[in-house]
Parts: C-alpha cells; structure tokens; sequence
C-alpha cells in the first residue's frame, strides 16, 4: 500500500532523510520511531506531499505522490501533531468543510454518520469545537482523517496531550481503525506503539535503522543468548552456582525480595544451557522459580538502536 524507495532530503549541507526505504502493507499498523531530529516528521511530510524530496520515490496504492498528488493524496488521511481544527467551527460544520476539500463522494450523511459512531463524537456534532475538551478535539481530529474513506492513515503523535483514560480510547480507537486501514503512527510514548503496532520503523540521524517487529529486534538484541533465573535461596549462592554453570558467561543480579532473587544470566552458548543450570541448581537445591529467555522491552531497543553512531 505505501512505498518508499531511497528516500533523501536534503537541506543545503545538512542531510534530513538519507536513502530511506520501507514499505507497509495494506491493513498494517507501523510504528514510526526515532529521537526528536531523526528526520520523521520529513519524512510524513514527504509521504502525505506537503514537502518535496531530493530524491527517491513515495507510491500510495501505486500512486507516486510527485508525478500523480491528486490520485495519491485521496488515499491519504493525515492527522498532523496539532489537529488543523477550526474552533469556532461546529464538528458538523467543519466536517462538512473538511468533505468539501476532499472532494469526497461518499453519501454524506450515512459517510458522516459511520465515522462520528467510529469515532465517538456522535454526542458533540453541533457543538463548538472550541468549546470541546482535548480528548474529543483529537478525536474530531482522528474523524477528519476518514472523511473520504482514506485507505491510508499517518497519524502524528496521536494521543499527545491527553490523559490516561482518553490516551486508552484514542489506542482502542487506532487498533479498530488498523481492521480497515494501513496506519502509520508516530510517537514518543514507546509503550504505545509496543500495544498497538505491528511492525516497527525506526530511523536514527536521518537513516532507517531498523524495520521489524518489537519481537524480532528484541531476539536480534540478546542472539537468543539471554536467561532470567529466578529462584529461592540466598543471593550469593545462586550466584555463586549460576556462575559455575559452563555455558553461564556472565550473571547479573537484578533483585531480591524475601527468600527469592531474580538473576540475568548472559550464555557462552545455548546448546543444553537450561538443562546444565536446572541440574547445578537442583544439585545446590535451590529451587528455580522461573527460567525464561530474556525479552528486551521497546525502550530498551530504542536506546540500543539511537546509542549506535
């Protein structure tokens, strides 16, 4: 559904985009990663044609966003980081404006009717959006996006702003409209895009540095060779067995509570590895609680990935 290819963009010496490429399929959800000044919000820029690349190509459903905007851009629903809301507009009145933009050919009133119940402002149709809170605001927001019935959404720091409860509508809200679109989300909050996305885009200094799913890059992170040990005795001694194990290359104790302690225990190898450290354990009697492959959370890969110069 959307394709880029050698993406660059560059301004005057400073490279903001260099040789970019991804694509996402259609009724995927990608997350779009990186620190502030990775070159993300060029690159959405790019994709949704406000702004020009240097070189390269973006292609919505088959459509090169340069060579054919008209076709390419009907496709497209763009919420950018501050919704383009008119307050003193009424939400009919601005969806209504939004329709007329879009050149939309949908029948009106059903089309409006199915994204206001999608969306949740079915209740505050008539009312001033300045008068709204910031929760229905975004998601009058969220609503212009699906006037026309775009095939595809890039939403841009989505639930930015917002509090708990309306941070947890907005998600449940981006994974509903994932059944029936191909979504691009761009955010800070790591753990957002960990619950709702399926796949992970991430760029670092104007380059693509990882496109994969959090699971994939977290087993590229640990080589599989990663345990938590956690079991029940004195902390010195399951140390002191786990560091006597031959495939244990490295042990790290990571808590204690009670008579419990929770270990990170690095491997020289897999091969028999949990066998040798149940056997070590067991001989030592000191019972495993849980022994399991550690799994790096999307924070941890995001400093791993933006450390490396």
């Amino acid at each position: 559904m959307i394709k880029v290819k050698n993406l660059t963009k560059k301004y005057g010496s400073n490279v903001a985009l260099d040789n970019v490429s991804f694509s996402v399929k259609s009724g995927e959800i990608a997350g779009f990663l990186g620190p502030n000044g990775a070159g993300k919000t060029t690159a959405m820029n790019i994709i949704t044609g406000y702004l020009s690349s240097t070189s390269g190509t973006v292609t919505i459903d088959g459509f090169d966003i340069l060579d054919q905007p008209t076709e390419a851009k009907k496709r497209i629903g763009y919420l950018p980081e501050i919704p383009p809301l008119y307050p003193d507009m009424t939400v009919n009145e601005y969806l209504e404006f939004i329709y007329e933009l879009k050149r939309a050919t949908q029948k009106k009133e059903s089309h409006f009717n199915e994204i206001c119940e999608l969306t949740g402002i079915s209740g505050v149709r008539r009312r001033l959006i300045k008068n709204l809170s910031k929760g229905y605001r975004q998601r009058v927001g969220i609503a212009q996006t699906l006037v026309g019935n775009p095939p595809v959404l890039i939403l841009d720091e989505p639930t930015v702003g917002l509090d708990p409860k309306q941070i947890i509508e907005v998600r449940s809200l981006i994974k509903k409209l994932g059944k029936k679109h191909t979504v691009i989300l761009s955010s800070h909050i790591l753990s957002e895009v960990q619950a709702i996305c399926d796949r992970i885009i991430m760029l670092n200094n104007g380059r693509l540095v990882a496109d994969s799913t959090s699971q994939s890059l977290s087993d590229r992170l640990t080589d599989g060779n990663s345990l938590i040990v956690r079991a029940v005795g004195k902390s010195s001694e399951i140390q002191a067995v786990l560091n006597s194990v031959k495939t244990v290359k490295r042990c790290e104790k990571l808590s204690e509570s009670g008579e419990e302690a929770e270990f990170s225990v690095t491997l020289s190898g897999t091969e028999n590895a949990r066998q040798d450290i149940f056997f070590a354990m067991a001989a030592k009697k000191l019972p495993i609680i849980e022994m399991k492959q550690r799994e790096y959370s999307l924070e941890d890969i995001f400093m791993s990935l933006v450390d490396k110069k």
